[in-house]
């Protein structure tokens, strides 16, 4: 779950980093009255959860509420890639000297939270480590000790700190890092971290990014959701229990278990389709959840065929076929379904499907092929 920066630096504050928090506004006269009650040049930005605010427009400078208001003018409503922007943070204006960046993420590969840091701030880090990945310091931490004080000095000495501002670094880095076990984070960034014209050392913007597994624990962090962000289908798949991500393709699938999900999508593109979501209906797939899947599923318009795969262990396969039968006569949008049951019961579930004259498949293979010539038959 992603959180917009207002609400990254609310907790980062928490941890004592310092920052420029500002105030939100959703018209434009809330944003001219943010500006004069925070006095001074502020900075005008959109509150969205993607890239690239800065080149799309979405971030203004103001040196007066009349300015302030017109930025905000300019920027709600703003679509930034696909995005409309309906809240704008008004933060005051920072003298900038010099900018670095500064992350946590949870490294996969490495099995360890990693500390990303360069002194090229200010821009996308993905760009920075295509086009000079030397300027990047990635540094594992131990996963049962965590950040030590001489990892702290090490990536102050790396990012070139002058020396009286490497405590005032320390006090921002063991803050992100708290941040970052505290909210159990995926990631934690802050980009820009800068030293302004007066000495003092700051984070300009943040990013974290929660780990949904862990939000159940997390009842405030979840209450920071975006929902204005979220796709419909997405929301809808999280309140009926369903792990789904929407994607581009033509060929809804419907799985359980998200070893087999992620299978089911590559054998799809090998079979020269396109996948138009992820979705695992997890175990014991009732009616209920069966039909719920496939209304997520044609809710959009892209969806030519369903793919649904189910193997059966604790899941009873004739039951699965009984709850994919009857949620079917529920749906007012028809498409071919190609339908693969194996495991528990499987045997049970054939004439079943047959009786419903579902396209049937013994292989994934084949039920990716079948699915593919379904989905380019209904184009």
């Amino acid at each position: 779950m992603k959180l917009q920066e207002y609400r990254s630096k609310e907790i980062l504050a928490r941890h004592g980093v310092p920052l420029l928090s500002g105030q939100t506004a959703t018209t434009p006269e809330e944003a001219r009255a943010a500006a004069a009650d925070l006095g001074g040049a502020v900075v005008i930005k959109a509150q969205v959860l993607v890239g690239g605010r800065g080149k799309a427009g979405g971030v203004k400078l103001a040196s007066s509420p009349d300015e302030a208001e017109q930025a905000a003018r300019e920027i709600i409503g703003l679509d930034i890639k696909g995005t409309t922007v309906k809240t704008v943070l008004v933060a005051p204006a920072a003298d900038i000297a010099h900018e670095y960046y500064l992350g946590l993420i949870l490294d996969r590969s490495s099995k360890a939270i990693t500390i990303i840091a360069s002194a090229e701030g200010g821009v996308e880090i993905e760009e920075t480590a295509k086009t000079n990945p030397d300027a990047i310091l990635s540094l594992p931490l131990h996963p049962l000790i965590g950040l030590q004080e001489h990892e702290v000095r090490r990536v102050a000495f790396v990012l070139g700190l002058p020396a009286d501002l490497r405590k005032d670094f320390a006090t921002v880095l063991r803050g992100l890092y708290a941040a970052f076990i505290e909210s159990d984070a995926d990631l934690a960034e802050v980009n820009p971290l800068v030293v302004t014209d007066d000495g003092r050392l700051l984070a300009l913007d943040a990013k974290i990014v929660l780990d949904d597994s862990a939000l159940s624990r997390h009842p405030d962090l979840e209450a920071m959701r975006d929902l204005n962000e979220e796709e419909p289908s997405e929301i809808a798949a999280r309140e009926a229990g369903i792990s789904f991500i929407k994607l581009d393709g033509s060929i809804g699938c419907m799985v359980n278990g998200a070893g087999l999900a992620m299978t089911t999508m590559d054998l799809v593109k090998l079979a020269g389709g396109e996948p138009a979501n992820f979705l695992d209906i997890g175990g014991g797939a009732k009616q209920d959840k069966v039909t719920a899947a496939f209304k997520i599923i044609l809710d959009d318009p892209n969806v030519k065929a369903i793919l649904i795969n189910i193997f059966g262990g604790i899941t009873r396969g004739d039951e699965v076929a009984r709850g994919i039968v009857e949620a079917r006569a529920a749906l007012t949008r028809d498409v071919p379904m190609v339908v693969r049951i194996v495991g528990t019961n499987s045997e049970e579930a054939k004439p079943i499907l047959a009786e419903a004259n579902l396209i049937t498949a013994e292989s994934l293979d084949d039920a990716a092929a079948k699915a593919v010539a379904a989905a380019g038959a209904a184009a």
